[in-house]
């Protein structure tokens, strides 16, 4: 059989780190497989060579899009002519719904025989469920990570495969690295709060006043208390510059200096130590929940933005250990709701309370059952599932054999 040819595509850094599990499964299955595409560092490690910045699509919001339309606009037919100049296979894209399905949707007007795989499923569950028309019509199959999204998914007649989060099965640091962690952080004996204020720019710009402001007042009441800013690589420089805003003795965890995967266990070694975090909503807030990190979430966007996502939402939480164990044991302060005073408030309560503490422990090792812990690692599942989808003349009967796979590989 000839080496199979994929196109693959990330907007952001989580979706990025997804890639590179995914190429490192798709090469196990089959080492000669043949990668391309658009990824950010993870996937440049693993071997890609990026067709233009990822970075330039990490751009979230409808009021926030406006001003980067053009760009975006170029990207697109780039992305697009790429892949339909090319004998692929198939097209995996990666989360960044809003770019890679109209991407998809492109491809698969133009009539080419290649199957188009999105990874991570859109959150029609959430809100727009109206998209699953659009969704269904350009896409071949959707490779889901929680497990409640086959079932919206079907329902919509749109294939899909439940891989698991690979954050669930992320390895935590030995008590050597935490404690070279926090001698080289200087932090003594003191607990530390970690404040993880998003990965895009138009969230720093919009976060950080409300966090520093927030994160100010904690370290006044409490002098046993050092805050640590953990950077994004993709606007650690943006974080940097703005020092002057942090409580004296803030320090930053940079990524910048490592490559990807040390930096990648500096940051979870830093979960481990932290006693509190103040986290913007997204995929971090799982990765602390694995590191059974208590935390407080807080997001806002520009106004239009909010006053749209907020006559669509569907679900009264976005915080994803919420969402996966049904019940909100992680605060939140979303929207006009995100201000420093109350997020303090509720800080200073976790900080105090060991039951509110170990009720979101709890509920974060339910999640992690629940997202496939202990059975075979999601890019590998993944992987398999994109070659199912390349060699299945019918993906109908890909979806019916799903489950049967899934028990099996377990």
């Amino acid at each position: 059989m000839k080496p199979r040819r994929i196109f693959m595509l990330a907007g952001e850094s989580s979706g990025d780190l997804l890639g590179q599990d995914l190429m490192n499964g798709l090469r196990e299955l089959q080492p000669d497989t043949q990668i391309s595409g658009i990824g950010g560092p993870a996937m440049q490690q693993a071997g890609m060579k990026s067709l233009f910045p990822y970075d330039e699509l990490s751009v979230m919001g409808f009021a926030e899009v406006g001003k980067h339309l053009p760009n975006l606009l170029r990207r697109l037919r780039e992305t697009t002519n790429a892949v339909l100049s090319g004998n692929f296979d198939a097209l995996v894209t990666i989360d960044s719904p809003d770019f890679s399905l109209r991407v998809c949707r492109r491809v698969k007007r133009a009539g080419k025989p290649i199957k188009i795989v999105h990874y991570v499923s859109p959150t029609i569950w959430a809100w727009r469920p109206r998209r699953a028309v659009k969704i269904r019509r350009s896409v071949d199959h959707i490779l889901a990570l929680f497990p409640f999204e086959p079932a919206y998914l079907n329902r919509a007649g749109i294939p899909s495969t439940f891989v698991g989060h690979p954050t669930a099965f992320v390895q935590g640091p030995d008590k050597q690295s935490m404690a070279q962690l926090r001698n080289e952080l200087r932090v003594e004996d003191k607990q530390l709060l970690a404040v993880l204020p998003g990965s895009r720019k138009s969230e720093i710009d919009r976060l950080l006043p409300v966090f520093a402001n927030a994160a100010n007042e904690i370290v006044s009441r409490r002098d046993d208390i050092c805050l640590v800013v953990a950077a994004a690589r993709s606007v650690a420089q943006q974080l940097q510059s703005s020092r002057d805003l942090w409580p004296t003795g803030t320090r930053i965890l940079d990524p910048r200096p490592f490559g990807v995967v040390e930096a990648e266990q500096r940051k979870r070694t830093l979960f481990s130590c932290t006693h509190l975090a103040l986290a913007a909503s997204g995929t971090v807030t799982l990765e602390l929940a694995r590191f059974e990190t208590p935390m407080v979430v807080a997001y806002d966007m520009h106004w239009l933005s909010r006053m749209i996502v907020k006559r669509l939402l569907l679900v009264d939480t976005v915080t994803l250990a919420n969402l996966i164990v049904g019940r909100n044991v992680v605060p939140e302060f979303l929207g006009q709701r995100c201000r420093s005073d109350a997020i303090a408030s509720e800080l200073s309560l976790l900080l105090k309370d060991e039951r509110r503490r170990q009720a979101q422990v709890t509920a974060f090792n339910e999640a992690l059952d629940l997202l496939g812990r202990g059975g075979e690692d999601p890019g590998l599942r993944a992987a398999r599932a994109v070659f199912d989808a390349i060699e299945s003349e019918d993906d109908a009967t890909l979806q019916d054999n799903e489950h049967t796979t899934l028990k099996r590989s377990a």
